[in-house]
Order: C-alpha cells, then structure tokens, then sequence
C-alpha cells in the first residue's frame, strides 16, 4: 500500500521525517499540524534544550516526552522530571519553561495562534 501525505477537509496526514525543523523559543520544532491548517488543535514534535518562560491566555499544551530528558518547570514553584512517557498538560495562564535535552510531542488545544504567546522576565 502506498503512503498517502494529504490535506483535505476531513483529513490531515503529515510524516514528521518530510518536514524541516524550524528555530523556536524553545529550541527547534517540526510543525505537523498548526492553525494555519486547523483552529482545533496544533501538533509538534518540539526538541527543547532551554526554552523561555513563557505562557499562553487561551491555548492548553499537554507535552507528551518522546525521547530525552529534562525538567518543566511549572508557574515558579513546580518542577517536574521529564523522561519518555511521562506527559504533563498545561492549562492557560500558567508560566512554563522546559529545559534539559528532550523531544516532546506537543499538542495545543485551541491550535496555538503566535500572538498568544508571552514571555515571562
């Protein structure tokens, strides 16, 4: 059976090998699924080595780690060991940063729109 890569209005198919990382505050990201394809929900396979605090109003994350490890360190008080299988979901209005050596799969729900993005000093 051949492989089918599409898009149409019932179905998105990506292979994360066929798309390029891109530069983010966090590190690097391949970009499977954003708002530009859906408003639903955003997919990422992000590498974070240092990332900047940061938080979003309307958008909730939930990282799942794939590969590496790390800690998030949550609002100013949690900090939470990362390896692969643990996942930590994120709710609005929550400053976050990852750091250490990791891959998460990161889903955002609504899709994460760039202006909801605020960094933290």
């Amino acid at each position: 059976m051949k492989k089918v890569y599409s898009m149409n209005k019932n179905f998105i198919v990506r292979d994360r090998d066929k798309i390029k990382p891109i530069p983010c505050s966090c590190g690097s990201s391949i970009r499977l699924i954003t708002k530009k394809d859906t408003s639903i929900a955003n997919v990422h396979v992000t590498h974070i080595t240092e990332s900047r605090k940061h938080y979003h109003k309307k958008c909730t994350e939930i990282y799942y780690i794939i590969e590496g490890e790390g800690k998030i360190e949550l609002s100013d008080r949690e900090i939470v060991d990362l390896k692969p299988g643990v996942v930590v979901m994120i709710k609005p209005d929550i400053p976050h940063r990852g750091y250490g050596d990791f891959k998460a799969l990161i889903v955002g729900i609504p899709a994460l729109q760039e202006e909801d993005e605020y960094f933290v000093s």
